[in-house]
């Protein structure tokens, strides 16, 4: 039977926000569509809920550890982060946040985001290429297909980028490889692509890609790893400074996949978390929900570590303003802010 979090007394650095915080949610399982069920993952079969199906309650868990605070990175410059257009689809809300129903339905959107620093101009999350539906999603599991199909008007990344920002890009910068963070790959070939080691060992191990991942975009280019190798960083354990002058680390927030991250950018209108699918909308975070069971049991490698993922981002949002990648109201705000190009760093 799988177990909840554990929690554990941790002496508060930083500011020290994290102390006495309760939590008010927990992983949920859903039998036959837990990821850790090897039928219900690969999608060949199901098996139905029995009366031993663990489902957990909110009361299960007494409380939420104190999660250390390191603070944020003292940054020399500013970066801009613009959200690219995306179409929406309106989901219901209880599909996305576990025993969430107000409101009733929410947007959300296969979102890539484009940063500019000093140094270079890239994208994160290039996320739908053409034709996506037979280059990308009809390598899925067909009990996914339906879940994450995406609604005929959305637009390829590439497309976005020649209409809204046709410069050229230095590079990509995925949170995960699941393939609505990298399929668009597929339309910008030679594009070099920054990845987190652990990530890229996960996607590219064993004999048929992870679900949700497809191979093929992050095959025949230039691949930079990098290791999480960094000192703590707010409420997160481990961080990468992406151009060592601090106003673009990389951030530990494995959970929906091994390696996933999250990009910290400095910006004028103060710091910003991109944090791809450790959540798929505020809501989760901001009342520490898990994503829903179907899909999120197929999506989560590790609900219970997603779930403690999900603290961290609720303690930290007070600090930065926390982007999910699906999130289009948050992305939207992001649109809004044109900001300039960049900002010479100092010195």
């Amino acid at each position: 039977m799988p177990s909840t979090p554990r929690c554990t007394a941790t002496r508060v650095r930083g500011n020290g926000r994290a102390a006495g915080h309760a939590c008010i949610s927990e992983p949920t399982v859903a039998s036959a569509l837990d990821p850790r069920s090897r039928a219900g993952r690969c999608g060949a079969a199901t098996v139905p809920a029995t009366a031993a199906s663990p489902i957990f309650s909110p009361s299960s868990i007494a409380g939420l550890a104190s999660i250390p605070d390191a603070g944020l990175p003292e940054p020399r410059g500013v970066v801009s982060v613009r959200a690219l257009p995306q179409a929406p689809r309106s989901v219901p809300t209880a599909a996305v946040v576990e025993g969430t129903f107000t409101p009733r339905r929410i947007d959300n959107a296969l979102t890539a985001f484009v940063v500019e620093h000093p140094r270079a101009r890239f994208v994160v999350d290039p996320g739908v290429c053409l034709d996506a539906e037979r280059r990308a999603i009809a390598q899925l599991p067909a009990v996914l297909r339906v879940a994450v199909r995406p609604p005929a008007a959305t637009v390829a990344t590439v497309d976005s980028l020649r209409e809204h920002d046709p410069r050229p890009l230095d590079f990509a910068l995925p949170t995960h490889a699941h393939w609505d963070h990298v399929c668009g790959l597929l339309d910008l070939p030679g594009l070099p692509v920054h990845m987190h080691r652990v990530e890229r060992r996960w996607i590219m191990s064993g004999r048929v890609a992870p679900v949700g991942g497809v191979r093929d975009a992050l095959r025949e280019r230039p691949v930079v790893e990098y290791d999480l190798d960094g000192p703590p960083v707010l409420t997160f354990t481990a961080s990468h400074d992406l151009f060592g002058d601090g106003t673009v680390v990389l951030v530990d927030l494995s959970g929906h996949t091994p390696g996933s991250i999250g990009m910290l950018a400095h910006t004028r209108r103060g710091w910003v978390l991109l944090a791809g699918d450790a959540a798929w909308h505020h809501l989760q975070i901001d009342k520490i929900r898990q994503k829903a069971s179907y899909p999120g049991g197929f999506a989560d490698d590790d609900r219970d570590l997603t779930f403690r993922t999900l603290h961290r981002l609720h303690l930290a949002r007070t600090t930065v303003t926390v982007v999910p990648a699906h999130d289009r109201a948050a992305a939207q705000r992001l649109r809004a802010e044109d900001e300039p190009a960049a900002v010479a760093n100092d010195g």
